[in-house]
């Protein structure tokens, strides 16, 4: 390796310590022999004197560290390519470079309870206050009413977005169209694994066991295991398992993480979670605080994510602000800021998503649409085929599932493959939002129009 890669690399590797690195530490995470020690205390001596490292403490205790320019760090970082629609900061890329290396090459991790231990209500935050203003403008309160009224008001189109969300993120393969007629008039896919329909069904019932129950539910033990009955119902191996924390080990795919396996501990630190939360004052904070420590202790055997992404919502409901539904979120972004809090305790990724998912979500429930930037470019890109394939929709009369194979042929034949799912949901959306009011901006005629909504 040559003299200026040996310094991109150490550069680059600092970035993943910003509280400073001892030289072992920064050996370790280059991975390089113990040969190296005298050239790697060369180059870090190299890199002090010119200012581009900071160095603290002597002998033993000495600590390396970036400066703090924010400019440095991203600057000498080299990510991988960032093929999804959020935009993401230098922090967030380097923790997902750190989770897409090979499994081989991550050191396994157990459970950090500092990193719950160290969290104080209304102190610590997880979300910055200029963070926390922007998804109050844009969910913004809608009246002084009753906890759960604005969910109500807004429960049909939840309860397709949220079910159909959550279950798409945990890899289930029903379509939007297909949730909806499953949901709505209990039609099942034939040739669908049978615990598809039961997940998001499970999550019809846990969607409406928190709006019909908004005066009585909050943040508490009770109503998370309950939330956990309803949405693991019928899907555990064990069906004593359903509502209960777990008392067996449980592993992570693809992650060096290794949850706790003591069940007191469990219980403790389940508890303590639902402590902290329950006193955390703004409901955006308190939602992402539980997306954070709720999956990171696995509290049980399995359904986790489901739980904190429904848990999510409760403050949410309960202030009368727009919900998450988890909408256009890309499945492995999600996943890669979990893993960042599972195997490295970083927030940073995970962050991003989650304010860019309930941004996708005021889209859909918030009247500030204006506010939250440009038209979308993959509609913009995709209009004409968007159009057409309504059109043809609509003009031959086609029912719900003649629609759903139309629509999968359609991006077959002329979307890419990194494209198609994204234009699935688009279409599907399209079809599902035509109304009385707005069916003419497709040029199609009323006696179309009612022809049509008498076959679907």
């Amino acid at each position: 390796m040559k003299k200026q890669q040996e310094y991109d690399a150490i550069l680059k590797h600092m970035a993943y310590f910003p509280d400073g690195a001892s030289p072992e530490e920064i050996r370790t995470a280059l991975k390089w022999p113990i040969s190296h020690v005298r050239t790697m205390q060369r180059r870090l001596a190299i890199l002090v004197k010119e200012n581009r490292l900071l160095v603290e403490g002597v002998s033993r205790a000495r600590r390396y560290r970036l400066p703090n320019d924010p400019t440095v760090a991203s600057a000498m970082t080299v990510v991988r390519k960032n093929e999804f629609a959020i935009p993401l900061s230098a922090e967030a890329e380097i923790i997902r470079e750190r989770v897409l290396e090979p499994i081989h090459l991550r050191l396994p991790v157990g459970y950090n309870r500092e990193f719950l231990d160290q969290y104080r209500p209304n102190n610590t935050n997880y979300l910055s206050d200029i963070t926390r203003r922007h998804l109050l403008e844009i969910g913004g309160s809608h009246g002084d009413l009753p906890a759960g009224t604005y969910a109500r008001q807004i429960l049909n189109r939840l309860l397709i977005d949220l079910s159909w969300n959550s279950s798409r993120l945990e890899g289930n393969t029903y379509s939007l169209l297909e949730t909806e007629r499953l949901l709505k008039l209990s039609e099942m896919v034939e040739g669908k694994d049978l615990k598809e329909a039961q997940m998001i069904l499970n999550h019809k019932e846990a969607i409406e066991f928190l709006v019909d129950s908004a005066s009585d539910i909050g943040i508490n033990r009770r109503t998370i295991l309950n939330l956990h009955a309803i949405l693991s119902y019928d899907l555990l191996g064990n069906a004593e398992s359903c509502g209960r924390l777990r008392s067996i080990p449980v592993g992570i795919g693809k992650s060096v993480y290794n949850p706790p396996g003591v069940p007191q501990f469990i219980d403790e630190c389940f508890q303590q979670i639902v402590d902290i939360a329950s006193r955390i004052h703004d409901p955006f904070e308190q939602a992402f605080f539980l997306m954070v420590q709720l999956p990171y202790l696995q509290p049980f055997e399995d359904v986790n994510k489901r739980v904190s992404r429904l848990v999510a919502n409760i403050p949410l409901i309960l202030h009368n602000l727009s919900p998450l539904s988890f909408v256009d979120v890309p499945i492995p972004i999600y996943v890669q800021g979990l893993m960042g809090v599972y195997e490295l305790n970083r927030i940073e990724l995970l962050r991003e998503v989650f304010v860019w998912a309930y941004e996708r979500s005021c889209l859909h429930y918030s009247a500030k649409r204006k506010e939250l930037g440009e038209p979308d470019p993959f509609r913009m890109r995709y209009r004409d085929l968007i159009r057409e394939t309504v059109v043809n929709i609509v003009r031959n009369q086609m029912t719900r599932s003649a629609a759903v194979e139309f629509i999968k042929r359609s991006a077959n034949e002329s979307v890419p493959s990194e494209a198609k799912t994204r234009f699935i949901e688009i279409v599907e959306i399209e079809i599902m939002s035509l109304h009385e009011g707005n069916f003419a901006r497709y040029r199609i005629r009323y006696s179309e129009y009612t022809a049509w909504r008498s076959v679907w």
